[in-house]
């Protein structure tokens, strides 16, 4: 069974289209993959882009939209909702309703960052953990599947999941 995932920001310009990209590029046919933003800022930002060609992921199709675009009458339900803002540092994150499964994977913003360089820098760190965690998604047994408790909780935890941490998600 394909499960309809979609990763869900405030601005849908970096963080939640480095989510979608990536795991669209890894998932087969797992999952159909989304994004959206709560405020979409109307464009993807370059160095999301950059740094997806960078890793050899296609970023055909990417676009900033809004949230609007999954809720409206006859819409596709989602299986998971997965909000990838900072409440840590005050950033309002999207709320969402309907019959799916919700987590929380927060991580800083590299839209943020200014300067050139450090931007570049912060995208990939940004990258690394939703690469980390995405890695943790795809590596859960098909059982937890089946259990949406189980997987609420395992989901919980991936969102603490940093690339430090790979080989304990794999070993």
């Amino acid at each position: 069974m394909k499960r309809r995932v979609l990763f869900l920001c405030t601005g849908n310009s970096a963080r939640s289209v480095l989510a979608e990209a990536t795991l669209r590029a890894w998932a087969g046919n797992r999952f159909e993959v989304f994004s959206a933003g709560s405020q979409p800022t109307g464009t993807v930002n370059p160095h999301a882009l950059a740094q997806l060609a960078a890793e050899g992921m296609s970023t055909a199709g990417l676009r900033s939209k809004s949230w609007d675009e999954f809720a409206v009458e006859g819409a596709a339900p989602m299986d998971l909702v997965i909000t990838v803002c900072d409440a840590a540092a005050a950033e309002s994150c999207p709320v969402v309703f309907g019959d799916f499964l919700r987590a929380h994977w927060g991580l800083p913003d590299p839209a943020g960052v200014e300067g050139d360089e450090a931007a570049k820098e912060a995208f990939l760190q940004a990258h690394r953990i939703v690469k980390a965690r995405l890695m943790a998604l795809l590596a859960l047994p098909a059982d937890v599947w089946e259990d949406r408790a189980i997987l609420k909780e395992a989901l919980d935890r991936i969102g603490f999941v940093e690339p430090d941490d790979e080989a304990a998600v794999h070993g």
